[in-house]
């Protein structure tokens, strides 16, 4: 993509509202715009994120054999009055009625509407188990929208559930997710730490939140020192379960099985969260199968969230510097900005467009920026933005083939040929 003809509205001024970091950043880099209070328009670069989020996603729960769905954002409120949630949900959920005075609703969650479908068809244990999956967007009503996408009233989500026969099945169930989940955040260059956790609204009796540190997040985790000492082949179900984390709601001080210098506290933002809870849902919706002995009971459920663009804002949390942002290369927008500092110079910029149309060609995504703009400007830009790499022509590249390269996670730089690039990109 050229940056000349980009749609990308970079703003050099912070805007007041903006109170941490990963909000100035994606408002700063042109990723998304406010319509309002907690509502935002996702821009081009801010949806290429949110799409390689999506992606790796939908791949590791396709890898454990979960099915994708869609499901609608418009719920009917019969639904919510048969599980007992339409009162008890409270002024979070957005309430509505259509031109015939049927009580809708739009949908902060979908255990209701997914309950209900395999209630009308899924009648035998042979079907089972089974876990479908969405990514949809969401409305909750928060009642003091914040941070940007960390905090807002629409959001896109992935939201799953899983059906088993007894309880041992969805135990085992459950254990597959989890360790699915530690395996996605992985891929996106993160560390979560899955901790214990309160089920709240949504009912249940198992659950955990996957938490990332981070100096804004919103809650304090408790956790023992030996998560981070983890390889990622050790973090298991079975290994990080053994082992101690909590929300704080679930700290108890008094009778934290961890003391001294191994119990690690520190502040996390929650990027998912998954629960058991039985037959909360599939009872009083008919969720029901014939069991071996020709029994009908109803299915042991579980649910298993994602925030997929709460994500966007807690990997800059994580991952950002003074100058703009830092993506992991598996997440980032583009993997390489290549710039011309001598847009106009017909040898640059015969040399630039020949390394973007090798580098296109080799399969990698390329920003180039080919403006007549100032190098501070672009420098400044394309730190803000924080692709992975930067590779830049200039006058040494004119006079003796080379150009320089910057890693933008380390801030390394070195001369290399241009026919090495393609090399080291690889």
């Amino acid at each position: 993509m050229r940056l000349s003809h980009y749609f990308i509205p970079t703003l050099k001024e912070t805007p007041a509202e903006a109170q941490i970091a990963s909000h100035r950043l994606m408002l700063r880099a042109g990723m998304i715009h406010q319509e309002t209070s907690g509502i935002y328009t996702w821009l081009p670069m801010g949806l290429r994120v949110l799409e390689k989020i999506e992606k790796i996603i939908c791949e590791e729960q396709d890898r454990i054999g979960c099915h994708r769905v869609l499901m609608p954002t418009i719920q009917p409120a019969e639904l919510w009055k048969k599980s007992g949630r339409y009162e008890a949900y409270g002024k979070e959920m957005l309430r509505l009625t259509d031109r015939h005075e049927r009580e809708m609703l739009y949908g902060p969650t979908n255990e209701e509407v997914i309950t209900d479908v395999i209630a009308q068809f899924v009648k035998s244990y042979r079907a089972l188990p089974l876990v479908l999956y969405q990514i949809q967007w969401k409305f909750r009503d928060e009642i003091r929208p914040r941070f940007g996408v960390m905090r807002g009233r629409e959001f896109l989500m992935k939201d799953g559930y899983s059906f088993d026969l007894n309880v041992e099945a969805a135990t085992e169930t459950y254990k597959k997710i989890y360790e699915s989940y530690l395996r996605t955040f992985r891929r996106m260059g993160l560390t979560a730490i899955p901790v214990r956790a309160d089920t709240g609204a949504i009912g249940g009796n198992l659950s955990h939140e996957f938490q990332i540190v981070a100096p804004t997040g919103e809650s304090t985790i408790f956790y023992d020192g030996k998560f981070d000492s983890l390889s990622a082949e050790e973090m298991t179900f079975d290994v990080a379960s053994n082992l101690y984390a909590a929300a704080d709601e679930m700290h108890k001080e008094d009778d934290c099985p961890i003391s001294g210098s191994d119990l690690k506290t520190a502040r996390g933002i929650e990027i998912g969260h998954i629960f058991y809870f039985g037959t909360k849902y599939s009872e009083p919706l008919g969720a029901k199968v014939t069991t071996p002995d020709g029994k009908s009971i109803p299915l042991e459920m579980g649910s298993y969230g994602i925030g997929v663009s709460r994500l966007v804002g807690a990997i800059i949390e994580a991952s950002h510097d003074d100058k703009g942002i830092i993506w992991p290369e598996a997440v980032a927008p583009y993997k390489v900005g290549l710039i011309n500092l001598k847009s106009g110079d017909a040898k640059a910029d015969t040399l630039a467009e020949g390394l973007y149309t090798q580098m296109q060609n080799h399969g990698h995504e390329v920003l180039y920026d080919d403006r007549d703009e100032r190098a501070g400007t672009k420098f400044a830009d394309m730190d803000l933005i924080g692709l992975p790499w930067q590779v830049v022509v200039g006058n040494k590249t004119i006079e003796s083939g080379t150009v320089e390269v910057k890693n933008r996670k380390t801030g390394d730089k070195q001369e290399i040929a241009l026919d090495q690039v393609l090399k080291l990109l690889k």
